[in-house]
């Protein structure tokens, strides 16, 4: 009897798992974006190398539920956009995998073809 609803569970899990490529992907483009943006600004001179700190303070004592935005973070972020902002083709591939392992390769990595 139980094996009837199997196929259930099995599109259960498949949602979920795509839930989380959805959710990874959204992060990875909004990590992107944050990190765009300060890039920008710091390049323009509009903004100081202190501003990451400035901001990882204001994000905590504003929006204190939100998580991962330290400064240490925050420079990742600027790190990920300049790392890989000369080549777009990697952006579809940049957004199947977690932050943490696109931290592992662009950190690791000495050139654009590793």
């Amino acid at each position: 009897m139980e094996n009837r609803f199997f196929d259930i569970i099995k599109i259960i899990k498949n949602s979920r798992t795509n839930a989380i490529k959805i959710v990874n992907a959204e992060l990875i483009d909004l990590y992107w974006k944050i990190g765009e943006y300060i890039s920008l600004k710091i390049t323009q001179s509009q903004w100081g190398k202190s501003i990451v700190q400035e901001l990882a303070i204001f994000i905590q004592e504003n929006e204190p539920e939100l998580k991962g935005f330290s400064d240490k973070n925050i420079w990742r972020m600027k790190q990920f956009y300049e790392s890989y902002k000369d080549y777009p083709k990697l952006s579809t591939v940049l957004r199947q995998i977690s932050w943490s392992h696109n931290l592992a390769i662009f950190s690791r990595c000495k050139s654009i073809e590793e």
